[in-house]
């Protein structure tokens, strides 16, 4: 009789891990507490669905963070490459973005996800939905709704506890409560004391910036909210930026607006005879700034900003802005926090729990926007079946 191995999770980390079981011959199940299989990566398909990333290797797996080193053999088993010769098999084409995100030709996820269940019902994996998991019996069985289940080995596969709505809100925790480090959120926006005139852009973007926060410098865009900022290059320092927030009560950020102009560059620009023009006309005319622009550095400066070209130059390359808060865990991408790494053996099997394995966003780790969630997704999904392969010596 085949080896019965349950999923509890039907997102990528979970789904990936029932592909690799099924073909191995396992018999698996998927339980999932929603109504509908893989919202959170239906919600990513709204963006275009960033799979991965196509930058040197090494430099992916510097994203990871304090996880980086962890997460690095699960990643050089399961790299882009791979990712992507796996959607690929399912009949979606792929291409690489100006930026070096990969993305599905279709830019969205449900051809992917319709093609994904296909191949996994052709492997006789059966998911049952509205199952949700409510920890364990005495003896060790999974309560997973009404059902008692008592299968050969079990991945669990839960997701974070952002997007509450989609069905991550992290209460799977009190059931693993010894081996789980609080939830923080991730790649969320930051908290600026705007003044009302700020207030005014929220939904404006800031593009080609650049943002330095304690010496990291990162470039891309952002977008200015009625609370502060948010958008990629912000998603990037996040988990400094919180992590600074939540020891000191506040940290300041530098708005580079002109990266790719130095001072003596802008300092040129800016030294031709201004006339009769108002200050936002001439910066407006000598370096194409934005009315956003000019009253970000007006906010980061004062009102009276410095009329001689260099001052003026630095200050367009260094705006600070204080930050006094991040968002919630409601209003995240993703979640820090979750099972501990020192929880899991090498497989991702529970050290308190024998023939358990944990995938995905539940485990206690976090990466910044760009195709690195899911990848690291899809990596620990495998990385988990294959240790269910290995305890079940198959």
């Amino acid at each position: 009789m085949p080896a019965q191995v349950v999923i509890v999770g039907a997102g990528p980390a979970g789904l990936f891990a029932a592909e690799r079981l099924a073909g191995a011959g396992v018999t698996v199940t998927v339980f999932d507490r929603m109504p509908s299989v893989a919202r959170k990566f239906l919600m990513a398909g709204r963006g275009g669905l960033n799979l991965t990333h196509s930058e040197d290797f090494e430099a992916f797996v510097a994203r990871y963070g304090a996880a980086a080193e962890w997460l690095r053999p699960h990643l050089e088993r399961f790299p882009p490459a791979a990712l992507v010769a796996w959607a690929e098999g399912l009949g979606q084409e792929t291409f690489v973005g100006s930026s070096g995100r990969v993305f599905p030709r279709a830019l969205k996820a449900s051809p992917l996800l319709r093609a994904w269940l296909a191949r996994l019902a052709w492997l006789g994996v059966e998911v049952r939905t509205r199952s949700d998991w409510r920890g364990w019996t005495a003896d060790g069985a999974l309560l997973l709704g009404d059902e008692e289940v008592r299968p050969d080995a079990a991945i669990l596969a839960l997701g974070g506890a952002s997007w509450p709505k989609l069905g991550t809100d992290g209460g799977w925790a009190r059931f693993l409560a010894d081996d789980v480090a609080p939830f923080r959120p991730a790649n969320m926006g930051v908290d600026v004391a705007w003044s009302a005139v700020m207030q005014g852009f929220a939904g404006q973007p800031l593009k080609g910036i650049a943002l330095t926060h304690r010496g990291r410098t990162v470039r891309g865009e952002a977008v200015v909210s009625r609370y502060g900022l948010e958008g990629g290059a912000v998603y990037a320092l996040s988990a400094e930026l919180r992590d600074a927030i939540a020891a000191e009560g506040s940290t300041v950020v530098e708005v580079d607006l002109r990266p790719d102009m130095s001072v003596g560059a802008l300092t040129g620009r800016l030294a031709k005879p201004r006339g009769a023009q108002s200050l936002s006309n001439h910066l407006r005319k000598a370096l194409k700034l934005s009315p956003l622009e000019t009253n970000l550095l007006r906010e980061a400066h004062g009102k009276d900003l410095p009329s001689e070209p260099g001052a003026l130059a630095r200050a367009i390359k260094a705006a600070p802005l204080k930050l006094s808060g991040v968002q919630g865990l409601d209003r995240a991408i993703s979640s820090a926090g979750g099972v501990r790494l020192d929880a899991v053996d090498g497989d991702l099997m529970l050290r308190s729990r024998p023939g358990v394995f944990v995938a995905g966003e539940m485990l206690d780790w976090e990466a910044p926007t760009g195709g690195y969630l899911l990848q690291a997704s899809f990596a620990t999904g495998l990385a988990a079946a294959q240790g269910v392969l290995k305890r079940l010596g198959l």
